[in-house]
């Protein structure tokens, strides 16, 4: 029997043949439908979209594989285009993208070699606050049954806590956002617990680098 291309798989929402599934499919699926342009996943990979290397830490299987489904139906002004994926490939990427914990960085991770807030700098971007918060802290990004239906901002953290106040807030993460509607679904985007990955010195950077923010900053962010 001739084989099919792995790609061809992609889009087929029914077939006789059994496509791939599973977090090893799902990378395969990841590099062929061309995310590594955008996402950088270890030392490879584009930097338009977010660092992808700690998404399994940060982001749940069911915010991902929603979010796959339909970018645009989650965030609107989101560059992530629709990829027309089949059920199983969906499936195998979210299997992929949860099974993405900081490993492939090995024993150096893109911050070791910086210092104060240029350390928390890169750490908000490649462990992938800034896919939350947004650049700059200046937010707008979705979550569902929150007050205001947004992730918090932080260009204003620097009004309201201090970096004694900041540092527990980060290590401990928000596992349990405050629901708008008490009776309805739990909020899909929550804040981990970055102590599991941060050490002491890096939480500290992210705050120190979180105090920067300004309220009236003006950055440009797609994503």
């Amino acid at each position: 029997m001739k084989r099919l291309p792995l790609l061809a798989l992609l889009t087929l929402g029914a077939c006789s043949m059994e496509p791939p599934v599973g977090p090893a499919a799902g990378k395969a699926y990841f590099a062929q439908v061309g995310c590594l342009t955008c996402h950088r996943v270890g030392s490879e990979g584009g930097a338009t979209g977010p660092d992808l290397t700690l998404v399994g830490f940060r982001q749940n299987a069911q915010w991902l594989d929603r979010f796959l489904a339909d970018p645009q139906a989650w965030k609107p002004d989101t560059l992530m285009p629709r990829t027309m994926l089949s059920p199983a490939a969906r499936s195998s990427i979210v299997a992929y993208l949860t099974s993405l914990q900081g490993l492939e960085w090995a024993a150096h991770r893109p911050w070791d070699s910086k210092e104060g807030s240029d350390r928390g700098r890169m750490i908000y971007l490649r462990a992938g606050c800034v896919a939350c918060h947004g650049a700059g802290g200046i937010g707008g990004y979705p979550n569902n049954n929150v007050r205001g239906g947004k992730i918090p901002a932080l260009n204003t953290v620097s009004e309201t806590y201090t970096k004694t106040e900041l540092i527990p807030k980060i290590s401990r993460g928000v596992p349990a956002p405050e629901k708008e509607d008490t009776n309805g679904p739990d909020p899909l985007v929550v804040m981990p617990r970055w102590q599991d990955k941060l050490s002491g010195p890096d939480v500290e950077a992210v705050a120190t680098y979180l105090l920067t923010f300004t309220p009236g900053e003006d950055v440009k962010t797609d994503w």
